[in-house]
């Protein structure tokens, strides 16, 4: 039965690993806090204390999102995106907060060809091919 099953995209990873270092102190006051049951991990007392913080600023982040016109959330180019862009004789300048994707079969010379700048608050997915090729258009 699961022969006649086809992936039709493959799936994207909906996080980004970091690594942070933190002090002994540190660790072993969120050791605690995890032992006391306030959170079920280390993990998850890390990222409620980043949503916090983002959640203090988030009039800032409104606010730069806007005045410098990024786009928000999961900003995917395909292929035929990008060819529709070269054809029509113009580039893109991409800014994303967030996680930009580039298709795998986007070939080097076509990134080139349609994508002038490109700047991600966030993650960028991409062949490393074409992140080479647009190395010195990154920002």
């Amino acid at each position: 039965m699961a022969d006649n099953v086809h992936e039709i995209r493959p799936k994207m990873a909906e996080s980004e690993k970091i690594t942070i270092n933190l002090g002994f102190v540190d660790l072993g006051q969120i050791d605690l806090l995890v032992q006391e049951g306030f959170y079920s991990n280390r993990t998850d007392l890390i990222r409620t204390a980043i949503r916090n913080q983002i959640d203090r600023h988030a009039d800032v982040v409104r606010q730069a999102v806007t005045r410098k016109s990024v786009d928000l959330g999961l900003r995917h180019f395909s292929r035929r995106d990008l060819e529709a862009v070269r054809d029509a004789g113009e580039m893109l300048d991409i800014r994303v907060l967030g996680l930009a994707s580039i298709a795998q079969d986007v070939s080097p010379e076509l990134a080139r060809a349609s994508i002038s700048s490109l700047s991600v608050l966030g993650a960028l997915h991409a062949s490393a091919a074409v992140k080479a090729a647009l190395a010195d258009r990154i920002q």
